[in-house]
Protein backbone atom coordinates (compact mmCIF):
# COMPACT_ATOMS: atom_id res chain seq x y z
CA UNK A 1 0.00 0.00 0.00
CA UNK A 2 1.35 3.50 -0.76
CA UNK A 3 1.03 5.28 2.31
CA UNK A 4 2.18 8.80 0.67
CA UNK A 5 -0.66 8.74 -2.24
CA UNK A 6 -3.04 9.25 1.03
CA UNK A 7 -0.75 11.85 3.31
CA UNK A 8 -2.23 15.48 3.32
CA UNK A 9 -0.56 18.25 1.81
CA UNK A 10 1.55 20.11 4.07
CA UNK A 11 2.80 22.95 3.87
CA UNK A 12 5.86 25.05 5.95
CA UNK A 13 4.78 28.41 5.81
CA UNK A 14 7.14 29.53 8.61
CA UNK A 15 4.23 29.93 11.22
CA UNK A 16 4.28 26.96 13.71
CA UNK A 17 0.84 27.29 14.99
CA UNK A 18 -0.83 28.13 11.70
CA UNK A 19 0.72 25.22 10.32
CA UNK A 20 -0.39 22.66 13.21
CA UNK A 21 -3.77 24.14 13.02
CA UNK A 22 -3.73 23.67 9.20
CA UNK A 23 -3.16 20.34 9.58
CA UNK A 24 -5.79 19.41 12.02
CA UNK A 25 -8.47 21.10 10.38
CA UNK A 26 -7.57 18.77 7.12
CA UNK A 27 -7.11 15.80 8.62
CA UNK A 28 -10.75 16.65 10.56
CA UNK A 29 -12.34 16.94 7.12
CA UNK A 30 -10.42 14.34 5.08
CA UNK A 31 -11.53 11.73 7.71
CA UNK A 32 -15.38 12.87 7.77
CA UNK A 33 -15.39 13.02 3.85
CA UNK A 34 -13.71 9.48 3.97
CA UNK A 35 -16.83 8.60 6.55
CA UNK A 36 -19.59 10.07 4.41
CA UNK A 37 -18.76 8.84 1.18
CA UNK A 38 -19.04 5.76 2.60
CA UNK A 39 -22.08 6.47 4.60
CA UNK A 40 -23.88 7.14 1.72
CA UNK A 41 -23.02 4.49 -0.01
CA UNK A 42 -23.78 2.22 1.94
CA UNK A 43 -27.24 3.58 2.76
CA UNK A 44 -27.92 4.02 -1.42
CA UNK A 45 -26.41 0.18 -1.60
CA UNK A 46 -28.85 -1.07 1.22
CA UNK A 47 -31.91 1.02 -0.63
CA UNK A 48 -31.05 -0.46 -3.72
CA UNK A 49 -31.12 -4.43 -2.09
CA UNK A 50 -34.49 -3.29 -0.49
CA UNK A 51 -36.05 -2.10 -3.86
CA UNK A 52 -34.56 -5.42 -5.53
CA UNK A 53 -35.86 -7.85 -3.12
CA UNK A 54 -39.37 -5.97 -3.96
CA UNK A 55 -39.43 -6.83 -7.40
CA UNK A 56 -39.57 -10.19 -6.25
CA UNK A 57 -43.09 -9.48 -4.79
CA UNK A 58 -44.18 -8.08 -7.93
CA UNK A 59 -42.86 -4.15 -6.80
CA UNK A 60 -46.09 -4.58 -4.25
CA UNK A 61 -45.67 -1.71 -2.21
CA UNK A 62 -47.49 -3.65 0.70
CA UNK A 63 -44.57 -6.48 0.16
CA UNK A 64 -41.49 -3.99 0.58
CA UNK A 65 -43.35 -2.67 3.89
CA UNK A 66 -42.91 -6.24 4.88
CA UNK A 67 -39.46 -6.64 3.99
CA UNK A 68 -38.24 -3.46 5.64
CA UNK A 69 -40.12 -4.14 8.70
CA UNK A 70 -38.46 -7.88 8.85
CA UNK A 71 -35.50 -6.63 8.37
CA UNK A 72 -35.67 -3.56 10.52
CA UNK A 73 -36.25 -6.22 13.84
CA UNK A 74 -33.55 -8.57 12.58
CA UNK A 75 -30.91 -5.43 12.08
CA UNK A 76 -31.47 -3.77 14.96
CA UNK A 77 -30.97 -6.59 17.25
CA UNK A 78 -27.43 -7.42 15.38
CA UNK A 79 -26.23 -4.27 14.66
CA UNK A 80 -28.56 -1.61 17.18
CA UNK A 81 -29.14 1.85 16.20
CA UNK A 82 -29.83 3.09 12.85
CA UNK A 83 -32.18 0.54 11.35
CA UNK A 84 -35.52 1.29 12.33
CA UNK A 85 -38.09 1.12 9.46
CA UNK A 86 -38.19 4.53 9.23
CA UNK A 87 -34.34 4.86 8.27
CA UNK A 88 -35.08 1.69 6.04
CA UNK A 89 -37.55 3.44 3.84
CA UNK A 90 -35.42 6.57 3.87
CA UNK A 91 -32.51 4.29 2.28
CA UNK A 92 -35.14 3.09 -0.36
CA UNK A 93 -36.01 6.54 -1.10
CA UNK A 94 -32.48 7.34 -1.07
CA UNK A 95 -32.18 4.93 -4.01
CA UNK A 96 -35.44 5.41 -6.12
CA UNK A 97 -34.83 9.28 -5.31
CA UNK A 98 -30.91 9.38 -6.88
CA UNK A 99 -30.66 5.83 -8.46
CA UNK A 100 -27.58 7.36 -10.68
CA UNK A 101 -25.51 9.04 -8.57
CA UNK A 102 -23.16 6.38 -8.11
CA UNK A 103 -21.85 5.09 -11.84
CA UNK A 104 -21.35 1.41 -10.03
CA UNK A 105 -21.89 0.10 -7.14
CA UNK A 106 -18.23 0.81 -6.22
CA UNK A 107 -18.81 5.10 -6.18
CA UNK A 108 -16.54 6.30 -8.92
CA UNK A 109 -18.86 9.52 -8.74
CA UNK A 110 -18.06 10.04 -5.16
CA UNK A 111 -21.08 12.51 -3.43
CA UNK A 112 -20.52 15.60 -2.17
CA UNK A 113 -23.31 15.87 -0.12
CA UNK A 114 -23.63 14.38 3.19
CA UNK A 115 -25.83 11.47 4.08
CA UNK A 116 -28.16 14.25 5.97
CA UNK A 117 -28.31 16.15 3.00
CA UNK A 118 -29.39 13.27 0.87
CA UNK A 119 -31.98 12.68 3.76
CA UNK A 120 -32.72 16.15 3.71
CA UNK A 121 -33.52 16.52 -0.31
CA UNK A 122 -35.91 13.65 -0.10
CA UNK A 123 -38.52 15.97 1.28
CA UNK A 124 -38.11 17.62 -1.88
CA UNK A 125 -40.95 16.66 -4.43
CA UNK A 126 -40.66 18.34 -7.06
CA UNK A 127 -37.57 17.04 -9.16
CA UNK A 128 -36.05 19.92 -10.70
CA UNK A 129 -36.29 21.89 -7.54
CA UNK A 130 -34.53 18.98 -5.34
CA UNK A 131 -32.08 18.52 -8.36
CA UNK A 132 -31.22 22.56 -8.21
CA UNK A 133 -31.24 22.31 -4.14
CA UNK A 134 -28.32 19.82 -4.17
CA UNK A 135 -26.36 21.49 -6.86
CA UNK A 136 -26.43 24.57 -4.73
CA UNK A 137 -25.91 22.79 -0.73
CA UNK A 138 -22.68 21.10 -2.70
CA UNK A 139 -21.42 24.16 -4.54
CA UNK A 140 -22.26 26.55 -1.73
CA UNK A 141 -21.14 24.02 0.87
CA UNK A 142 -24.20 24.67 2.72
CA UNK A 143 -24.96 23.21 6.07
CA UNK A 144 -27.83 20.77 7.00
CA UNK A 145 -29.44 23.50 8.78
CA UNK A 146 -29.39 26.04 5.79
CA UNK A 147 -30.30 23.30 3.52
CA UNK A 148 -33.51 22.77 5.93
CA UNK A 149 -34.23 26.34 6.31
CA UNK A 150 -33.79 26.82 2.58
CA UNK A 151 -36.38 23.90 1.84
CA UNK A 152 -39.09 25.40 3.93
CA UNK A 153 -38.77 29.00 3.13
CA UNK A 154 -39.52 27.64 -1.00
CA UNK A 155 -36.06 29.25 -1.19
CA UNK A 156 -36.13 27.86 -5.15
CA UNK A 157 -39.69 28.94 -6.08
CA UNK A 158 -38.75 32.65 -4.37
CA UNK A 159 -35.48 33.11 -6.66
CA UNK A 160 -37.64 32.09 -9.79
CA UNK A 161 -40.52 34.51 -9.13
CA UNK A 162 -38.43 37.29 -7.51
CA UNK A 163 -37.12 40.11 -10.23
CA UNK A 164 -34.09 40.84 -7.60
CA UNK A 165 -32.70 37.95 -7.08
CA UNK A 166 -29.37 39.08 -5.58
CA UNK A 167 -31.87 40.46 -2.23
CA UNK A 168 -32.83 37.33 -1.78
CA UNK A 169 -29.48 35.72 -1.95
CA UNK A 170 -28.47 38.48 0.45
CA UNK A 171 -31.36 37.79 2.90
CA UNK A 172 -30.62 33.81 3.31
CA UNK A 173 -27.03 34.76 3.51
CA UNK A 174 -27.36 36.83 6.29
CA UNK A 175 -29.99 34.46 7.97
CA UNK A 176 -28.23 31.45 7.63
CA UNK A 177 -24.63 32.69 8.68
CA UNK A 178 -25.17 31.31 11.82
CA UNK A 179 -25.17 27.77 11.09
CA UNK A 180 -22.47 27.86 8.67
CA UNK A 181 -19.75 28.64 11.64
CA UNK A 182 -20.23 25.32 12.96
CA UNK A 183 -17.54 23.52 11.63
CA UNK A 184 -17.49 20.52 13.51
CA UNK A 185 -21.32 20.24 12.73
CA UNK A 186 -20.39 16.37 11.50
CA UNK A 187 -18.50 15.32 14.77
CA UNK A 188 -21.62 15.96 16.74
CA UNK A 189 -24.34 14.42 13.73
CA UNK A 190 -25.75 11.37 15.68
CA UNK A 191 -25.75 9.13 12.56
CA UNK A 192 -22.14 9.00 11.83
CA UNK A 193 -22.06 7.89 15.53
CA UNK A 194 -24.26 5.13 14.62
CA UNK A 195 -22.42 4.40 11.39
CA UNK A 196 -19.04 3.70 13.12
CA UNK A 197 -20.97 1.30 15.63
CA UNK A 198 -20.22 3.92 18.82
CA UNK A 199 -22.59 5.21 21.43
CA UNK A 200 -23.38 8.48 21.04
CA UNK A 201 -21.46 10.58 23.45
CA UNK A 202 -23.54 13.27 26.09
CA UNK A 203 -19.99 15.15 26.18
CA UNK A 204 -20.71 16.07 22.32
CA UNK A 205 -24.17 17.68 22.57
CA UNK A 206 -24.11 19.13 26.23
CA UNK A 207 -21.61 21.54 27.84
CA UNK A 208 -19.96 19.36 31.70
CA UNK A 209 -22.76 21.86 33.53
CA UNK A 210 -25.85 20.52 31.71
CA UNK A 211 -24.45 17.08 32.05
CA UNK A 212 -24.09 18.04 35.36
CA UNK A 213 -27.05 19.78 36.11
CA UNK A 214 -29.09 16.33 34.30
CA UNK A 215 -27.24 13.85 36.26
CA UNK A 216 -27.92 15.56 39.26
CA UNK A 217 -31.94 15.61 38.39
CA UNK A 218 -31.86 12.10 37.31
CA UNK A 219 -30.94 11.04 41.03
CA UNK A 220 -33.33 14.05 42.77
CA UNK A 221 -36.26 12.40 40.82
CA UNK A 222 -35.71 8.68 41.64
CA UNK A 223 -34.95 9.31 45.35
CA UNK A 224 -38.39 11.36 45.30
CA UNK A 225 -39.87 7.78 45.84
CA UNK A 226 -42.67 8.70 44.14
CA UNK A 227 -42.92 6.13 41.47
CA UNK A 228 -39.88 6.87 39.12
CA UNK A 229 -38.44 4.46 37.03
CA UNK A 230 -35.70 5.98 34.76
CA UNK A 231 -36.05 5.09 30.76
CA UNK A 232 -33.41 7.40 28.84
CA UNK A 233 -31.12 10.00 28.79
CA UNK A 234 -30.38 12.02 25.23
CA UNK A 235 -33.42 10.00 24.23
CA UNK A 236 -33.04 10.10 19.66
CA UNK A 237 -36.06 10.70 18.34
CA UNK A 238 -36.34 11.65 14.56
CA UNK A 239 -38.66 13.38 12.41
CA UNK A 240 -38.60 13.82 8.38
CA UNK A 241 -36.75 17.01 8.93
CA UNK A 242 -34.64 16.72 11.91
CA UNK A 243 -32.59 14.78 14.78
CA UNK A 244 -34.11 15.37 18.30
CA UNK A 245 -33.05 14.13 21.81
CA UNK A 246 -34.96 14.49 24.83
CA UNK A 247 -32.76 14.87 28.32
CA UNK A 248 -34.31 12.98 30.15
CA UNK A 249 -37.36 10.14 30.16
CA UNK A 250 -39.07 8.56 32.59
CA UNK A 251 -42.14 6.59 33.53
CA UNK A 252 -43.70 6.89 37.09
CA UNK A 253 -45.62 3.91 37.36
CA UNK A 254 -48.11 5.22 40.23
CA UNK A 255 -48.99 8.07 37.75
CA UNK A 256 -48.95 5.70 34.65
CA UNK A 257 -47.24 8.06 32.28
CA UNK A 258 -44.26 9.15 30.60
CA UNK A 259 -42.24 12.19 32.26
CA UNK A 260 -40.13 13.91 29.72
CA UNK A 261 -37.54 16.53 30.69
CA UNK A 262 -35.40 19.11 28.62
CA UNK A 263 -33.02 21.65 29.87
CA UNK A 264 -32.10 24.73 28.27
CA UNK A 265 -28.92 27.43 28.77
CA UNK A 266 -30.76 30.61 27.58
CA UNK A 267 -34.18 31.55 28.11
CA UNK A 268 -37.50 29.44 27.45
CA UNK A 269 -39.12 30.50 24.49
CA UNK A 270 -42.26 29.49 22.76
CA UNK A 271 -40.38 27.09 20.27
CA UNK A 272 -38.89 25.56 23.26
CA UNK A 273 -42.68 24.86 24.75
CA UNK A 274 -43.42 24.11 21.20
CA UNK A 275 -41.31 21.47 20.87
CA UNK A 276 -41.81 20.05 24.27
CA UNK A 277 -45.42 19.85 22.81
CA UNK A 278 -44.66 17.69 19.82
CA UNK A 279 -41.96 15.36 21.83
CA UNK A 280 -45.38 14.55 23.66
CA UNK A 281 -47.79 14.07 21.31
CA UNK A 282 -45.17 11.62 19.58
CA UNK A 283 -44.78 10.21 23.19
CA UNK A 284 -48.60 9.58 23.16
CA UNK A 285 -49.05 8.26 19.58
CA UNK A 286 -45.76 6.13 19.53
CA UNK A 287 -45.21 4.89 23.20
CA UNK A 288 -48.49 5.32 24.90
CA UNK A 289 -50.07 1.71 26.15
CA UNK A 290 -53.58 0.96 26.93
CA UNK A 291 -54.30 2.29 30.72
CA UNK A 292 -51.58 4.95 30.18
CA UNK A 293 -52.42 8.29 31.29
CA UNK A 294 -51.17 11.93 29.22
CA UNK A 295 -47.23 12.01 29.15
CA UNK A 296 -46.44 14.68 30.78
CA UNK A 297 -43.42 17.70 29.57
CA UNK A 298 -40.84 19.77 32.29
CA UNK A 299 -39.08 22.16 30.26
CA UNK A 300 -35.90 23.58 32.20
CA UNK A 301 -33.96 26.84 31.87
CA UNK A 302 -30.57 27.04 33.44
CA UNK A 303 -29.55 31.00 33.19
CA UNK A 304 -27.13 32.30 35.33
CA UNK A 305 -29.79 34.77 36.80
CA UNK A 306 -33.07 32.79 36.37
CA UNK A 307 -33.40 29.36 37.25
CA UNK A 308 -36.78 27.98 36.21
CA UNK A 309 -39.32 25.77 35.28
CA UNK A 310 -42.44 25.03 32.81
CA UNK A 311 -44.81 21.81 32.96
CA UNK A 312 -46.41 21.33 29.20
CA UNK A 313 -49.27 19.02 28.93
CA UNK A 314 -51.38 18.84 25.59
CA UNK A 315 -54.91 20.47 25.37
CA UNK A 316 -57.41 18.37 27.34
CA UNK A 317 -55.37 17.41 30.10
CA UNK A 318 -54.63 20.35 32.29
CA UNK A 319 -57.51 19.35 34.52
CA UNK A 320 -55.57 15.83 35.27
CA UNK A 321 -52.40 17.92 35.35
CA UNK A 322 -53.98 20.20 38.18
CA UNK A 323 -55.58 17.62 40.62
CA UNK A 324 -53.61 14.49 40.04
CA UNK A 325 -50.15 15.30 38.51
CA UNK A 326 -49.10 17.49 40.37
CA UNK A 327 -48.84 15.08 44.13
CA UNK A 328 -46.09 13.32 42.44
CA UNK A 329 -44.45 15.75 40.83
CA UNK A 330 -41.58 18.22 41.97
CA UNK A 331 -42.51 21.92 42.55
CA UNK A 332 -41.01 24.86 40.43
CA UNK A 333 -39.27 25.70 43.55
CA UNK A 334 -37.61 22.25 43.90
CA UNK A 335 -36.23 21.94 41.07
CA UNK A 336 -34.97 25.46 40.88
CA UNK A 337 -33.41 24.63 44.28
CA UNK A 338 -31.91 21.40 42.64
CA UNK A 339 -30.38 23.28 39.65
CA UNK A 340 -29.10 26.45 41.45
CA UNK A 341 -27.24 23.74 44.03
CA UNK A 342 -25.41 21.67 41.68
CA UNK A 343 -24.62 24.95 39.38
CA UNK A 344 -23.07 26.30 43.36
CA UNK A 345 -21.05 22.80 43.37
CA UNK A 346 -20.31 22.83 39.55
CA UNK A 347 -18.37 26.36 39.85
CA UNK A 348 -16.76 25.26 43.15
CA UNK A 349 -15.46 22.67 41.42
CA UNK A 350 -14.12 24.20 38.63
CA UNK A 351 -13.19 26.78 40.96
CA UNK A 352 -10.75 24.33 42.85
CA UNK A 353 -9.25 22.83 39.46
CA UNK A 354 -7.97 26.24 38.69
CA UNK A 355 -6.62 26.97 41.77
CA UNK A 356 -5.07 23.50 41.98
Amino acid sequence: MDYNASMINYLNTGDLLRDMRGIIEVSRKSAYQAVNIVLVQRNWLLGRRIAEEELRGGGRAEYGLEIIKTLSGKLTEEYGKGFTKTNLYSFYLFYKTFPGIFHAVSGKSQPILSWTHYRTLLQVKDEKARTWYAKEAAEQTWAVRTLQRNIDSQYYYRLLSSQNTASVEQEMRQITAGYQQEKLEYLKNPVVAEFLGLSSSIDMTETQLESAILSNLQKFLMELGKGYAFVARQKHIHTEKQDYFIDLVFYNYILKCFVLIDLKTGKITHQDIGQMDMYIRMYDEFKHSEGDNPTLGIVLCSETDEDIARYSVMHGSEQLFASKYKLYLPTEDELRTEIEAQKAIFYLQQKEKQNG
